[in-house]
């Protein structure tokens, strides 16, 4: 568990961060937006023992970051993906940090492979990388001694769409299998695909909190099927509106769980299923921060 309580960060008479205050529970990504400025990159330094802060508290499983006694066994952090040596290759990278955190070098082959840098790429020195390529690496790295939390600022930063839907995926298992992911990312439709809580900044203060059902709403359910007449039937059947959307979707008002079980018990194979929230995450982002951005160097 990530707890922050009444964290704040002075520079003169400016509030980088003031009194920002929430927790993220095992089993869960939570997604941290807010416009830059906001205060983001700086509570996350402040979380990593990176930034003191001016006032309160931040822990990991109840202790201060610097308090862990091997880190990376326990917090895998991606703030700055371009913090490598230049001059060492992505494998020498992952093997040196490999040997400090006492983890096995047969790590550093799997994830290498998990975040799919070849043979030839880990043989390139790191001055040499694309932005995309230190990403992977950096994830690799957050991932090397096998946490249990993951920090990550902007991962998906320089990442083509395959890579985006990959690192998705990659942060979607992670927590499945109990972990707690904090990701902070200005690209808000990917943080609404994978996220299920939101902590929304701005101004250096907490403008919005809680579970994405609380925070998104629902206005019913699309659902999208090989036979979609069949399913219209179903539903009308279970006395379920449905409506037709130009993409050949459906749309149902009722909840996903509603309408999967329909098109199981009528042995309908489904090919998506997901709410449909009124304007998303992005409206959402809009409404909160409308008034309370900082300033650039804040972030």
């Amino acid at each position: 568990m990530i707890s922050v309580e009444h964290l704040t960060k002075r520079y003169g008479r400016h509030n980088a961060v003031d009194d920002v205050s929430f927790r993220c529970e095992p089993g869960t990504v939570t997604g941290f937006l807010g416009p830059n400025g906001a205060g983001k990159s700086t509570t996350m330094r402040m979380i990593c023992g990176l930034t003191p802060p001016t006032a309160g508290t931040a822990t990991v499983d109840d202790r201060p970051y610097r308090q862990l006694a091997n880190p990376g066994r326990e917090v895998g952090v991606l703030l700055d993906a371009s913090a490598q040596h230049p001059g060492r290759t992505g494998r020498e990278t992952l093997t040196l940090s490999a040997r400090l955190m006492g983890v096995s070098p047969t790590r550093v082959d799997e994830l290498l492979d998990l975040v799919g840098l070849d043979a030839a790429a880990t043989r390139r020195r790191f001055g040499g990388y694309s932005l995309g390529m230190r990403q992977r690496l950096g994830l690799a790295h957050a991932l090397l001694g096998d946490p249990h939390v993951l920090i990550l600022d902007e991962p998906a930063n320089g990442l083509d769409p395959e890579g985006i839907f990959w690192m998705r995926g990659v942060l979607r298992d992670f927590a499945d299998r109990g972990g707690t992911v904090l990701l902070s990312s200005h690209l808000l439709r990917e943080v609404e695909a994978v996220a299920d809580h939101f902590v929304v900044i701005g101004g250096g203060r907490i403008v919005g909190a809680g579970p994405r059902e609380d925070l998104l709403g629902s206005s019913g359910t699309r659902v999208r099927t090989l036979d979609p007449q069949r399913l219209t039937a179903a539903l009308l059947a279970a006395d379920v509106a449905v409506s037709r959307t130009t993409d050949g979707a459906l749309t149902v008002p009722a909840d996903a769980e509603t309408v999967g079980r329909v098109a199981a018990a009528a042995g309908i194979v489904l090919l998506e299923l997901r709410p449909v929230t009124d304007g998303g995450l992005e409206r959402l982002f809009l409404s909160l921060t409308a008034s309370g951005s900082g300033q650039e160097t804040s972030r």
